[in-house]
């Protein structure tokens, strides 16, 4: 194994929160009217806001603040698009973060 390839970065809690999340969100598109599974989505992006800012990282708390809105929203395909999506960019930030590159 070549030691310079990129290896995912070590899972901590905002890691933790942004694939739960996303999982959630996927979950939606068999069951895009379970609010329990909406209520749960609601309270990660409120927790990966509270973490990010702690972290300082301003544009992981903008996207929960879309995403929340999204949530919040009745249930359509578009809605958990937008969430899958969301969760992805959110994704994206912390492992850019993670390995350095933010």
């Amino acid at each position: 194994m070549d030691p310079r390839r990129s290896r995912p970065p070590l899972m901590d809690a905002l890691g933790k929160l942004c694939a739960d999340g996303k999982s959630s969100a996927e979950y939606l598109w068999q069951v895009p009217d379970d609010a329990g599974v909406r209520a749960q989505i609601v309270g990660i992006l409120e927790q990966i806001a509270a973490e990010s800012a702690k972290q300082g990282r301003k544009e992981m708390g903008r996207i929960c603040a879309e995403l929340l809105t999204a949530a919040k929203a009745s249930p359509s395909p578009q809605q958990v698009d937008l969430l899958v999506d969301g969760f992805d960019r959110l994704s994206k930030l912390w492992q850019a973060a993670k390995s350095g590159l933010l």
